[in-house]
């Protein structure tokens, strides 16, 4: 546009070119048109806030509001970040920022991009708010959110009746007492469930591929090693996955999950996967009666077959694209090394020895420095007494 301005100089051609891109006063047209939509998303927010279905509905569909009413918000705000003018309005990029009532002590950031339109007057007004470019989605964008609450959950669902998410809350509220009895009370006390339609929906909440979480029942988002001022883990069900357990697998995967919750803050990247995931299913397996080759039946067929284990699980044996078995065995063998640690040193060595971990920063030494200072041993001993114990345990 500066090569244009001298090639027309400036004369009135000139200010013509110019005027599009001020506003009164000399303000960019597009930075007014920014700060407009900015006001329509804090009056939009606000209503939201303040449970008024009208005022949020003067601000352009309505139909979120519908979605979102049942969820207990204790804030809730846009920040425009990006404004691209259309020839029927405007694309506006914004950070979303909320949080749950009575759950999260930081807010949940989420990218959206939002569609607005503009009356003959010039008043913007939204049309659409999705997520942005591949980010996952919130569980309001897969449909009207049902809320339950129990002693010590939230269960948020959609496509269910609240009849059909108390379960969830039912199964969630004897998991926090049982993991705190293991773990100690020093977290929340409190979990939070999400719990879409399906497994596709379940996906697009963490923003992956459908086939990472088949045969997934539920997985757990949080910041690992957070210094506890930051949003409440989810639990995230897959329920295709979830309803074919019986009532024992049920509790079993909930009480993992909430010890997840629960250890969140002493879980870092020196953590290994053999452990965080070991000490979930033991806490998880705890008064259920299973023994280890109920409860470890690929790992015992290996062994039935010569094929103990040469090592502790690795990170990359826990991913949830390998092989089937080979996931189950690497969650097998790390309960197992929980439960070894917990019969031959006891309960407390064993938490203490997870709380040890953590605190290294990195992984190299992290385990060999907690093995020698709580539970006085090496790594290899550690190791060649793990697979006497899963050999004599599981053969």
């Amino acid at each position: 546009m500066a090569g244009r301005r001298r090639t027309w100089g400036t004369g009135a051609v000139g200010l013509v070119l110019l005027l599009p891109l001020a506003g009164c006063g000399g303000q960019p047209a597009t930075d007014r048109a920014r700060a407009e939509v900015q006001q329509v998303l804090d009056r939009r927010s606000a209503a939201l806030l303040g449970h008024d279905e009208r005022a949020y509905a003067a601000t352009g569909t309505g139909a979120q509001y519908t979605r979102l009413r049942a969820l207990p918000l204790a804030a809730w705000s846009y920040r425009v970040t990006g404004l691209r003018r259309t020839s029927s309005g405007a694309t506006a990029d914004a950070d979303l920022r909320y949080r749950v009532a009575g759950y999260d002590k930081a807010p949940v950031d989420a990218r959206r991009t939002l569609t607005l339109g503009r009356t003959a007057d010039g008043t913007w007004y939204v049309t659409a708010d999705r997520p942005a470019g591949k980010g996952g989605q919130q569980l309001w964008d897969q449909g009207t959110v049902t809320a339950v609450r129990g002693a010590h959950s939230l269960v948020l669902g959609t496509g269910r009746s609240a009849a059909g998410l108390r379960p969830f809350a039912r199964l969630a509220d004897r998991a926090v007492p049982a993991v705190s009895r293991a773990w100690g009370t020093e977290w929340t006390g409190r979990v939070v469930i999400l719990v879409p339609r399906s497994l596709a929906g379940m996906a697009a909440l963490l923003g992956s591929p459908a086939a990472d979480y088949r045969g997934i029942a539920a997985v757990t988002t949080g910041e690992a090693g957070g210094p506890g001022r930051a949003p409440a883990d989810r639990v995230v069900v897959n329920p295709e996955a979830y309803e074919v357990l019986g009532d024992v697998g049920r509790q079993v995967v909930l009480t993992h999950e909430t010890t997840h919750v629960a250890t969140r803050a002493h879980t870092t990247a020196a953590t290994p996967l053999w452990l965080s995931e070991g000490y979930a299913d033991w806490v998880g397996y705890l008064g259920t009666g299973r023994t280890p080759a109920d409860a470890a039946p690929e790992l015992a067929r290996a062994v039935r077959d010569g094929e103990v284990p040469e090592a502790l699980p690795a990170d990359e044996e826990f991913g949830f694209t390998g092989e089937p078995a080979k996931l189950a065995r690497a969650y097998e063998g790390g309960w197992l090394a929980c439960r070894m640690i917990a019969e031959q040193w006891g309960t407390a060595r064993l938490g203490a020895f997870y709380r040890a971990v953590g605190p290294h920063g990195e992984r190299a030494g992290a385990v060999e420095e907690a093995l020698g200072t709580v539970l006085g041993t090496t790594l290899e001993e550690f190791t060649a007494r793990w697979r006497a114990y899963v050999t004599t345990e599981l053969g």
